[in-house]
């Protein structure tokens, strides 16, 4: 196939990343406000609603581990193309839906579509550009992926208070119809990774299972008690599955995902803080929105989260700063105490004021925009990067299941702890504090126990794909002698 006239342009193929996953990262965000008038309009009830959500969600989840599988067996960028001209089908299936199978058929194919473009499309955007490039975008996927999530309930407010949905909608498929054109015009063929690699079908099968059950779970406890068999079974089922997937894939020959490879002091210690800090941030986020939704109008409501979008944008450019320094893991460690105060500072009135809330919601903008990409790229640079593509799928896997799973079940806990509503709230946004404050506790006792100072990454080493960033020491190196099972190997090709 001929290359497209932008091919190789790096502000163009940045856009194409930026627009292809900020509208479902942001629909995501939004819908809090607006599901009532969804279901409404479309003769939906509010558990239909949610567990469409939870769907969607499930989708996302899974196009991590499908994203790695095509890109072995499939041209890359030939496969960017499809999976934008589905994002832009489902995001107009959901615009101009009439009837509920439409939307739910839409918004699936939203939140499948928009993992495999972010698995699909950064990594190349990290490792087929100079070194010199890496800082932006660094900069880059901070705001894209946390900005986006950050603008999420100002755009659903600012929606519900003219009492519709649809123009929402209609904007998120004209951002993905720009994402397709630049796709299109940023073309490059290249071949897959790996062509002759089998297909890994036990992990692809675990991954759906898995995530589908799990999310299914989840949003049952709009309706139904957690230990509901509707429930508990395919939450608790659907977890113990995603954990045979990482057991899977750390004993195969073949593995899909690098699990193996991340299995050492630095990665292991970056995920735990990706894990907590988005299960903390989205579910302190849903909370407040969800105790104050009956006290303030929708657009006062969606403008006191403002503030996030303010804290993501001011870490993405400290961030672009520190990354190629050693200060990168104070960076995550600061930003999950950042996190921790700025869910107290909402916590400290009960129900939250405006003042609190809007306080509140810039700081956890800083300490998730401080802590999740920053651990990332600490993972990342544990190992080599043409391994990123993997590495990226593991976390966003990991961070999906822990940003939009746990939000219901925290929500379940508000609305059935406690003597009422505000005191349900408070109790789970105190789980929300103690999320973030493991993380940053677990980091540093990994840290300790793995006799590591933090290292300043070789970049310009990295980059060439000989060798990782830096050196990751097994886990728990002081607390145990060095065996043979403690050799570093590097399981993925």
């Amino acid at each position: 196939m001929h290359e497209g006239p932008l091919a190789g342009r790096y502000p163009a193929v940045a856009a194409m990343v930026v627009f292809a996953l900020v509208p479902y990262l942001a629909l995501s965000a939004a819908l809090g406000p607006i599901t009532p008038i969804i279901a409404g309009d479309l003769n939906m009830s509010l558990q239909a609603v949610a567990i469409t959500s939870g769907m969607a969600n499930a989708g996302y989840a899974v196009g991590t581990v499908l994203a790695v599988q095509f890109a072995q067996k499939r041209p890359q960028r030939r496969m960017l193309l499809v999976y934008g001209t589905l994002l832009l089908i489902g995001s107009v299936l959901t615009a101009a839906a009439d009837s509920a199978a439409m939307f739910i058929i839409g918004h699936v194919l939203q939140g499948l579509c928009t993992s495999l473009l972010l698995i699909a499309a950064v990594p190349p955007l990290i490792t087929g550009y100079p070194a010199a490039r890496l800082r932006e975008t660094a900069v880059i996927m901070n705001v894209c992926i946390f900005g986006a999530v950050a603008l999420g309930p100002v755009l659903g407010g600012i929606q519900a208070s003219s009492n519709g949905w649809r123009p929402l909608f209609w904007a998120i498929a004209g951002v993905a119809a720009a994402a397709l054109v630049l796709s299109v015009l940023t073309f490059q063929d290249t071949p897959p990774v790996d062509p002759g690699a089998p297909i890994d079908w036990i992990a692809l099968s675990l991954a759906v299972i898995g995530c589908a059950a799990a999310f299914f779970g989840a949003s049952e406890l709009l309706t139904h008690p957690f230990v509901d068999a509707t429930t508990i079974g395919p939450l608790l089922g659907g977890l113990l599955v995603i954990v045979i997937l990482f057991v899977h894939e750390y004993t195969a020959k073949r593995p899909l995902l690098c699990v193996r490879s991340l299995i050492s002091t630095l990665p292991v210690a970056g995920i735990v803080a990706a894990i907590c800090a988005a299960a903390a941030s989205v579910s302190a986020i849903s909370l407040t929105e969800t105790v104050l939704a009956h006290r303030f109008s929708d657009m006062h409501l969606g403008l006191l989260y403002l503030p996030e979008f303010g804290g993501a944008v001011i870490t993405a450019v400290t961030f672009g700063i520190v990354f190629r320094t050693r200060f990168l893991h104070y960076y995550v460690l600061v930003g999950l105490a950042f996190l921790a105060v700025g869910i107290a500072v909402m916590n400290a009135a009960s129900p939250p004021t405006s003042v609190l809330v809007g306080v509140g919601s810039g700081l956890v903008g800083i300490g998730v925009g401080s802590s999740v990409v920053p651990a990332l790229f600490i993972a990342g640079f544990s190992l080599r990067s043409p391994q990123v593509q993997r590495v990226f799928a593991i976390v966003e896997l990991i961070r999906a299941v822990a940003a939009f799973m746990i939000a219901p079940v925290l929500l379940y806990v508000a609305a059935t702890v406690g003597s009422n509503a505000d005191a349900g709230t408070r109790t789970a946004l105190w789980i929300c504090f103690w999320i973030s404050i493991t993380g940053g506790v677990i980091g540093v006792a990994l840290y300790a126990a793995g006799g590591v100072r933090p290292p300043k990454p070789s970049v310009d080493a990295w980059m060439t794909g000989q060798q990782p960033g830096w050196y990751s020491p097994p886990l728990l190196t002081r607390l145990r002698r060095r065996g043979p099972s403690d050799e570093d190997v590097d399981a993925c090709p």
